[in-house]
């Protein structure tokens, strides 16, 4: 992965900060940027989602720096802002049903954590904060494809979350004079996203299920539909926002996603053909708080991002069953 590099800025002369950089696309940032040699990678996590696991490749460079500790505390922000140059924020606590489960959490992490990094942001004089959003925000809006200035009203404690943060931002950038974009997530998948515990998302699952010849439940009738979006894309995404050079843009929020619409259904088959498999899906009822249909428009982070997404949802499938199946095989004999 990466054989392109995003960016063109000698990054050995920077100092970054990557929140939630233990977990599926912070530890995939970290490892882009030392791919191409940042001067220092500075990874906090508590660990509650993310997995030591994801950064232990990377313990060994010295360059790269862990430090377990939670964003929902303020000196613990303040003192990992020291002397950085960027912030790329992915600290969250995910998933919708998790939030509706457990809302006071929730906004623990996503509300009170995230201003809590953006305040530590601009007391350090911080030069650019790019933080993780989510389509979620888009809630009961019918409006496809997605634009970044229609919302509509929140299903979620997680959605509201996401829009909280993107208002924060949007004030900070304004009161303080402080460079923040936002990047709205739509559906990221690829290796290193967990098949475990009750909030994994649809693709881990699916392709865990497959290799481990059980059913998967798709929940509904399974024509909703997802932009599912590699999370390569998902790193040039965040890339090019760091080193974007328009003032201008600063405290807007830009769609991430590939603009194409896929059932939940066409997933689940294209997942099959890849392994070969003839397994069929278990239907049940369909989960509150999710959306029926999302397609995202990337015009907007095309024109001012220079947002290219360069993996399709085939190819990024064909990477990511290829990923799974060399990682957990070995487990799976052993249990069937």
């Amino acid at each position: 992965m990466y054989n392109q590099p995003f960016h063109s800025e000698d990054l050995s002369q920077y100092r970054f900060l990557v929140t939630g950089g233990a977990g599926f696309i912070g530890s995939h940032i970290v490892e882009y940027l030392l791919k191409y040699k940042a001067g220092k990678v500075v990874v906090l996590d508590n660990l509650s989602t993310g997995f030591r696991q994801n950064i232990e490749p990377f313990e060994l460079n010295e360059n790269f720096e862990f430090v377990e500790g939670d964003i929902s505390c303020f000196d613990t922000c303040a003192k990992v802002c020291s002397n950085t140059d960027f912030v790329i924020h992915q600290a969250a606590l995910g998933s919708v049903p998790r939030s509706i489960k457990y809302p006071v959490a929730t906004n623990n992490a996503n509300v009170t954590g995230f201003i809590n990094m953006l305040a530590a942001a601009k007391n350090y004089k911080v030069k650019k904060f790019v933080y993780a959003s989510s389509s979620s925000v888009y809630g009961d809006s019918p409006e496809l494809p997605k634009k970044e200035y229609i919302i509509g009203e929140p299903l979620s404690p997680y959605a509201v979350s996401k829009r909280v943060d993107e208002l924060y931002a949007s004030v900070f950038a304004k009161l303080y004079t402080m460079e923040v974009i936002g990047l709205r997530y739509f559906n990221i998948f690829g290796p290193r996203q967990s098949p475990s515990g009750p909030y994994a998302a649809a693709i881990p699952l699916f392709i865990f299920s497959v290799l481990n010849n059980k059913s998967p439940v798709i929940y509904g009738d399974g024509n909703q539909s997802r932009d599912f979006t590699f999370v390569e894309n998902a790193v040039e995404a965040n890339i090019k926002a760091l080193f974007v050079n328009n003032n201008e843009i600063s405290g807007k929020v830009f769609n991430v996603a590939v603009g194409n619409q896929t059932t939940v259904n066409d997933l689940f088959n294209i997942i099959r053909t890849i392994a070969n498999s003839n397994l069929k899906a278990i239907y049940q009822k369909e989960r509150p708080g999710d959306i029926k249909h999302s397609l995202a428009d990337i015009s907007m982070a095309e024109k001012l991002l220079k947002y290219k997404p360069g993996i399709d949802i085939q190819k990024g499938l064909d990477i990511t069953f290829k990923w799974f199946k060399k990682m957990y095989c070995s487990d799976l004999k052993q249990t069937t």
